[in-house]
């Protein structure tokens, strides 16, 4: 039975997103996956990682069991927004206080080189934007995708990572949204 921590990493539960993530999880838990949910507006922690990597800042109670549901999972659903072109200030913040050396990667004295400490873990992006999604990818160039995908995720060990994108969101009709829940539906029936 494959264990999915599924992510919300947009502010408001009552959002596309919080759809997108109920969607998912509805379809992954009745397809057999064992699962977890985190609701990243519901967690006490500080968002801002004070000292860098430099000095010590200890992981608020929240942020401590999130990193044991991460290493519970076998698969990791992020949902969540594009904002600016990336992630919003919310899940980056989440990121920056949760995925740690020691913890997500560490790096090798004497190295330009880490070990990534995450490996044995898939993960899938479901991501709304208001960008048209051709716009995101030719003209933008995917920087937030980028971002989570390769700088974030598969830098600490985690592939494959799957994206399913929905855009444009701002004034997209109640047919289109059920058409992006159904297909958060599959994404979750595919990953259980």
């Amino acid at each position: 039975m494959k264990k999915i921590l599924v992510i919300l990493g947009h502010p408001r539960k009552d959002s596309l997103c919080g759809a997108l993530a109920a969607a998912y999880a509805e379809a992954a838990r009745a397809a057999g996956a064992e699962l977890r949910e985190l609701t990243l507006a519901d967690l006490a922690f500080d968002p801002v990682l004070r000292t860098g990597y430099g000095g010590e800042q200890p992981l608020e109670p929240d942020l401590a069991a999130a990193q044991q549901a991460i290493l519970w999972a076998d698969h990791l659903a992020f949902v969540y927004p594009t904002w600016w072109g990336g992630l919003p200030a919310l899940l980056k913040g989440f990121v920056d206080r949760v995925f740690l050396p020691g913890f997500a990667f560490k790096y090798r004295k004497d190295s330009p080189w880490w070990d990534r400490l995450l490996t044995g873990r898939s993960a899938r992006l479901l991501v709304t934007m208001d960008t048209p999604p051709w716009y995101y990818r030719w003209v933008y160039r995917m920087p937030g995708h980028n971002q989570m995908r390769r700088t974030i995720l598969e830098y600490c060990g985690i592939r494959p990572v799957r994206i399913s994108q929905f855009g444009r969101v701002k004034g997209s009709p109640a047919t289109q949204r059920a058409k992006w829940l159904e297909a958060a539906r599959r994404a979750g029936r595919e990953d259980a």
